[in-house]
């Protein structure tokens, strides 16, 4: 990529439908390069527009998420031209890994369901909506700490249906990637959910949820 300095200290990591995540060395410290790639299809301004709008709005919501409660990398620079975010790298595995480590007994996947159900309850208390909850944008750090990252599709919103979409996209990445236990994670990030937002205010989101799952189904039927 020619907006990033292609130093020995500086690889490729994921290169995303996005962007591309690159690890380097910034100033002694281990640290994340994103980079939003231009994409043809769209019109050259439109492009730089959007990329422009998320290069800027990502950090934000990363900071107003820190603020209601939720750990997220910090933000060391950023470059809007070259739609560049440069921030700290979060030692450790991603929860999608942890998850599907057949050793994890049951106690401490009902630990780690109920924390992140409990920060995405906070993120929404605060207005936040992800966007893109799956278990592959969580990492868990030593310290024990759940990281949320990749806010690129996020946005502020306080409305219902909105928070029903973020949990409704969330089972939907748990029931593909953790098939055969997605059941019992979703509980326990219910439960924790339900512990930070209240059961009166948690059920209304749920039945949202329920609602857009509704919709899904009956599209696919008229579809057949």
């Amino acid at each position: 990529m020619d907006t990033v300095d292609k130093t020995p200290q500086t690889y490729l990591i994921k290169k995303g439908a996005e962007a591309s995540l690159f690890l380097t060395n910034w100033y002694g410290k281990k640290a994340i390069i994103k980079v939003r790639i231009p994409k043809k299809y769209r019109p050259q301004t439109l492009d730089q527009q959007i990329r422009r709008y998320r290069t800027i709005h990502e950090p934000q919501l990363m900071h107003h998420a820190k603020a209601a409660g939720v750990a997220t990398p910090l933000i060391y620079m950023i470059n809007v031209p070259k739609s560049t975010i440069i921030m700290q790298y979060i030692q450790g595995p991603q929860i999608k890994t942890l998850l599907n480590n057949n050793s994890l007994d049951k106690s401490t996947q009902h630990a780690l369901c109920l924390q992140i159900g409990k920060s995405i309850a906070r993120l929404h208390n605060y207005g936040l909506i992800h966007g893109d909850l799956t278990t592959s944008n969580m990492i868990h750090a030593p310290n024990g700490q759940i990281y949320f990252i990749d806010f690129g599709l996020g946005e502020k919103n306080m409305e219902l249906e909105a928070q029903g979409v973020d949990l409704h996209l969330f089972k939907r990445a748990l029931q593909s990637t953790h098939f055969s236990f997605w059941e019992d994670c979703l509980t326990s990030v219910l439960c924790g959910y339900s512990s930070i937002r209240g059961v009166v205010l948690s059920e209304k989101v749920y039945e949202k949820t329920r609602q857009i799952e509704s919709r899904g189904r009956y599209v696919e039927e008229r579809k057949q």
